[in-house]
């Protein structure tokens, strides 16, 4: 399985709630926090995150980034797992 990750820019971020309906992992969520702009911001609620970009791609501020790791990482990581 390929995993991914996000990185958001919080100030960025206008709560709008795009990219958590286009996460077919259902891995966003919005924090209770506030940001200076008193938005709530996007983030992570779930460790299932596929890197699949979704989240960025409809993100209109641009606000999030995807981190993908390499699949030869996660081939080793799940060789590791089974053994």
């Amino acid at each position: 399985m390929i995993r991914g990750t996000i990185n958001v820019a919080v100030e960025l971020c206008k709560g709008c709630e795009l990219c958590i309906g286009s996460c077919p992992q259902d891995s966003l969520g919005l924090s209770e926090k506030i940001n200076a702009r008193g938005y709530r911001f996007v983030l992570l609620v779930q460790d299932n995150c596929t890197g699949c970009t979704n989240c960025a791609l409809v993100c209109p501020e641009a606000a999030i980034t995807v981190y993908r790791q390499k699949k030869t990482a996660a081939k080793r990581e799940s060789a590791l797992a089974e053994a």
